[in-house]
């Protein structure tokens, strides 16, 4: 059986796949969104660490996994890699490429943590910022940005509430250019930070921070554990699975 850790496009896009082709597979969601978009086969919650997930791919007779989490998925991924080394698992990895190659990276404030992300911020003296973080790293950017106009766009609101001159916007990708230039413009936006996600999906903000003159501060990838196929696509993945 082929475990996929999902909770991505790409891994619906797999599993469905691998469903179409007869392919014994059961997707994985770690349970942290709320009515995720599913697929035939499906499991909920967390495995326990790397040692859970161990017991798991051993009583599960798992030949391989799959690993299409969010790129910043750093814990379920080095959970895999452990896991997988140990049980004599192959480990792929669908790496979706980032915007380190977008036409205007090279304008962009690249940084490593969230601290560092708020305090480039407070550096470039920007007052109206779009924050696109997700709500589990939202609140990391308080206290340092309370005294700023901060629009935090998340798919769910975070755990606790935010500071009084922020405001709250729920939405899920993708997002257009036209309703991205709307949001630009009222709210006056003059700086973004947001992760290095890659894909179509939440990249028109990008193009429009650049029309608006707006600064981008972009967080890193976290480098992904030794041992890991990383495959840039579902398509590579589908190719190599089905091969055996």
């Amino acid at each position: 059986m082929i475990l996929v850790l999902g909770g991505t496009t790409e891994g619906r896009e797999l599993c469905a796949a691998l469903d179409r082709r007869g392919i014994s597979n059961l997707q994985s969601l770690a349970g942290r969104t709320s009515n995720p978009l599913l697929t035939a086969s499906v499991r909920v919650g967390g495995f326990g660490g790397a040692e859970g997930l161990l017991r798991f791919l051993t009583e599960r007779r798992v030949t391989t996994v799959v690993d299409a989490t969010h790129p910043f998925a750093a814990g379920i991924t080095r959970n895999a890699a452990l896991a997988c080394a140990a049980a004599g698992v192959r480990l792929l990895r669908v790496d979706r490429p980032g915007w380190a190659k977008h036409p205007h990276a090279d304008r962009w404030a690249w940084v490593d943590s969230h601290a560092a992300a708020a305090s480039t911020v407070v550096a470039l003296g920007s007052r109206r910022v779009l924050l696109t973080v997700g709500r589990q790293h939202t609140l990391d950017y308080s206290p340092a940005l309370d005294d700023r106009y901060v629009l935090a766009r998340a798919a769910e609101p975070p755990s606790a509430p935010l500071p009084p001159a922020w405001r709250l916007e729920l939405a899920r990708g993708p997002f257009s250019l036209a309703g991205e230039r709307r949001l630009f413009a009222e709210h006056q936006i003059d700086s973004l930070i947001t992760k290095d996600s890659g894909g179509d999906a939440t990249a028109a903000k990008l193009r429009v921070a650049d029309e608006a003159n707006a600064a981008v501060v972009m967080l890193r990838r976290p480098a992904p554990p030794e041992g890991v196929v990383l495959l840039p696509d579902v398509a590579a993945a589908l190719a190599l699975l089905s091969e055996g």
